[in-house]
Order: C-alpha cells, then structure tokens, then sequence
C-alpha cells in the first residue's frame, strides 16, 4: 500500500499466474464510489458498484491502436529527431514511476514502511539508502570519481 497525501494507493500483483483483478492477468483499475475503470492492453470498462444509485456502466471497449506499439515508435523517433518536445511522456514521468515501484520493493525486503523524501531523492531512514540506495560494488570495481 502506497500512502500518499490526498489518495492511497493499493498494487496487488498477479502476473504469471492468470489470477488477478477481474479475472485478467493485467491491467489497473481506478476504484471511485460508484464505479470502476478497468483498462488493459485488450480495451477499458467502467464496472458500476453493486450498491450505486448512479447508472454508469459501459461496456468493454476495444483500444483504438497498440498503445505498447504507440509508446514504443513515439520514444524511437524522438531519439532519432532529439526533439523532446514530441515526446509523449516525459523521461522524469518514467522515472517517477520507476522510483515508486522500487520503494515497493524495497519495502517488501526490507519488511519496514519507508518513506521518500522527494527533495532529497532518498528515504528518511539512512539505514534504508545505505542497504538500498547503492548496490556495493565487488571484486575491485568502483565508482569512478568524475
């Protein structure tokens, strides 16, 4: 569970054994009051709570194009070109993503809630960034002084 200051998150990881989240072995929900959105790479739902009085179901729709495929040309040409600004997501929006994803697991190794300090880039418990923020180095490699 991810705690952030005016939502939470919950990731629950089912990949590889065909038993996730309605039934798909992929995808994210989005879960509101009255409804859910469902969406993976085969298409999106909004799935109405049994409980709602609001009526706003929709049917599975089917996605317009390969949105992996989409990703992927996009990031290839903006290589090619070096124009940032085609870019559809930016580098710092994946690396945001990365950063969470890795408090996750280190989370789970370590066994302790962690908390991240944005501005310094590292968690607040300096036990944690020494055992985690540094793979130690072996056999005479280092890190070269630039």
């Amino acid at each position: 569970m991810y705690e952030f200051d005016n939502f939470n998150l919950i990731w629950d990881h089912a990949m590889g054994i065909d038993n996730g989240n309605f039934g798909k072995d992929h995808g994210i929900a989005f879960i509101g009051n009255n409804a859910t959105l469902e969406l993976d790479r085969g298409g999106w739902e909004v799935i109405e709570e049994k409980n709602s009085d609001k009526k706003i179901s929709v049917a599975r729709k089917a996605p317009s194009e390969n949105g992996l495929d989409a990703h992927t040309k996009n990031f290839v040409d903006v290589i090619k070109s070096r124009k940032m600004s085609d870019l559809n997501c930016p580098i710092q929006t994946g690396a945001h993503i990365a950063t969470v994803c890795q408090m996750g697991n280190i989370a789970y190794r370590s066994g302790e809630k962690v908390v991240w300090d944005k501005a310094a880039e590292k968690f607040t418990d300096n036990k944690l960034n020494k055992e985690y923020m540094m793979a130690p180095y072996h056999n005479g490699y280092s890190l070269p002084k630039v």
